[in-house]
């Protein structure tokens, strides 16, 4: 997920808003906006034309962004232009401010990903020379991180267990020079995580809570992220359709994760800490169960009504953890329950 290098022969990809086609269609000579209007194209969301030179070769081409104040929506539309566009080399021609072509630049890389790992998946042939004015190098590390989480998250639980989870976050942390410290199964006990210790204890796959810290100077920053690498609901069991896809429930681990990527493949100057509690919400005789009451990390004693509200258990221990330390922020990410979508709707914020 990198951009190209311009060997000079990149043809233009025409990033074109419904307000600015009249103006993109006066500066194409005569043959070309002929072309262009015979096709139909009106700049809509999505649309493109690809238009030839006098010798039948492919010139240029032109991407529809919608409407200009919808940018939200052109995000997504940039990144659908890269596979509907012939292979070869491209560089980016619009209207755009400097922060919204380094979006679309981002974008454009982001619809490369491919996850591969069991299988071929070949991705679009198109390239794309990195903008004029954008910082390529840091698009191509968030590519990176955001690639990261998307492999994490698409691995099946077979594979992506919280020992798995572990062996990722070690790696990253080689890779960057971080420091690693696990503590798994009864050992949370000692460690005073009870809850993150209940919630893994039914599965073989000991629980663990796995701690990375990363930077000497600056703002101290913390990032939790919830762990769950496969969540059947425990006794309080889901419905087939509703465990299928509980591999993702680990989501909330694997961006924490690309985000400390991100962050320290660009040198960011914090005091980075990362803390996710890596379980499995199994179905054992050890599970624990409806109407249990559990004393969490801070003392606040919970009564368990439901297991498959495992989450917020976790996370309760490993941001109790995460306080007592007093850094300057704390951000947590987790998928905590569907309800969400009653809640704030299923669209992306902006």
């Amino acid at each position: 997920m990198k951009f190209a290098e311009d060997d000079g022969n990149a043809r233009p990809l025409h990033l074109v808003t419904k307000e600015g086609l009249a103006v993109f269609l006066s500066v194409l000579d005569p043959a070309m906006r002929a072309w262009v209007e015979a096709a139909g194209f009106d700049a809509k969301a999505g649309a493109v034309v690809v238009i030839p030179a006098p010798d039948g070769t492919i010139a240029a081409a032109a991407g529809g962004l919608g409407d200009r104040n919808d940018w939200v929506r052109r995000r997504f539309v940039t990144a659908s232009l890269r596979g509907k566009l012939p292979d070869g080399l491209w560089r980016l021609e619009t209207e755009l401010s400097d922060e919204r072509l380094a979006e679309a630049a981002l974008a454009w890389l982001l619809a490369g990903y491919r996850f591969s790992r069991y299988a071929a998946a070949p991705g679009p042939k198109a390239r794309l020379v990195a903008p004029q004015g954008v910082d390529a190098i840091r698009l191509e590390i968030v590519a990176a991180g955001e690639a990261l989480a998307r492999d994490l998250i698409n691995t099946p639980a077979s594979d992506m267990g919280p020992d798995d989870l572990e062996d990722a976050a070690r790696a990253l942390a080689d890779k960057f020079g971080a420091s690693v410290e696990v503590i798994s199964g009864d050992d949370l006990l000692d460690a005073n995580l009870p809850m993150i210790h209940a919630v893994g204890r039914a599965s073989p796959r000991a629980p663990r809570l796995i701690d990375m810290t990363w930077g000497k100077t600056g703002p101290a920053l913390t990032l939790v992220g919830k762990g769950v690498c496969f969540d059947t609901g425990g006794l309080n069991l889901k419905p087939g359709t509703s465990m299928a896809l509980m591999k993702k429930d680990m989501g909330g681990a694997a961006n924490v994760l690309g985000l400390a990527h991100m962050l320290m493949a660009t040198d960011t100057t914090l005091r980075l800490r990362v803390l996710i509690p890596a379980v499995e919400n199994s179905v054992s005789g050890a599970a624990f169960r409806p109407g249990d009451i559990l004393t969490s990390r801070k003392g606040l004693t919970v009564e368990i009504n439901n297991t498959d509200a495992e989450g917020r258990l976790v996370l309760a221990d490993a941001l109790s953890l995460a306080d007592e330390a007093a850094p300057e922020m704390i951000v947590s990410m987790a998928t905590l329950t569907g309800a969400a979508r009653v809640a704030v709707g299923p669209d992306l914020a902006p």
